[in-house]
């Protein structure tokens, strides 16, 4: 069970990677944020595990299988970002410099705003993929990826493949990166959370 979850979070982490270096490859960031949907869309048709897509269902279903299976999502990503960020810096250099640039700009930012970034990030990834699951609809997926991305929000695994693509390694660096994964998990689990405060559940069909 543990090393399946392992191997899921670790695959989700290569496909985050694989839409952060179209990305980092576009020169039109409305281009290049449309394309990343790419990794979101093929990590829910194949059931991998992304961690800021599993989060939000804790609320409701946090038996120890579940919060096991969701941070070895994380630690899956973790590797999986780290590796394939690597081999991108190594091979293709000119997005390593890219992505050096974006990094050196996300660590001026100010520890409220990169958690309030990360909250609103968890909000929309926990959108599209609930509505992927309950809907079976990837609607939410096309349009709260690219949303997050041109508002500029943080998005946790993401950051982890820039962040080793860019060769940046610091203590204010792996604050940043605890910083968004905090946000992430607190806007993730929001919605649910205040629904479940609120004693409603979506009901088949209701609105």
């Amino acid at each position: 069970m543990i090393r399946k979850q392992l191997i899921l979070g670790t695959l989700a982490g290569i496909l985050i990677s694989i839409g952060g270096a179209v990305f980092l490859a576009s020169d039109n960031k409305y281009m290049g944020a449309i394309l990343f949907t790419v990794a979101l869309l093929c990590i829910c048709f194949r059931g991998y595990g992304l961690y800021t897509g599993k989060i939000g269902f804790l609320v409701k279903a946090h038996g120890k299988e579940d919060i096991s299976a969701t941070f070895m999502a994380l630690l899956g990503n973790f590797i999986g970002t780290l590796l394939c960020g690597l081999a991108v810096r190594f091979a293709i250099p000119a997005l390593g410099d890219k992505a050096f640039e974006i990094c050196s700009q996300k660590l001026l930012q100010t520890f409220p705003s990169t958690l309030f970034r990360g909250i609103f990030c968890g909000i929309l990834m926990y959108l599209a993929v609930v509505i992927y699951r309950e809907n079976k609809n990837i609607a939410g997926i096309l349009f709260c990826v690219p949303v997050f991305i041109i508002s500029g929000f943080e998005h946790s695994i993401a950051d982890l493949f820039y962040f080793s693509a860019s060769g940046i390694v610091s203590i204010q660096a792996t604050g940043f990166l605890w910083t968004v994964i905090l946000g992430n998990t607190v806007g993730g689990m929001l919605l649910p959370a205040l629904m479940l405060i609120g004693g409603k559940e979506k009901k088949s069909g209701e609105q």
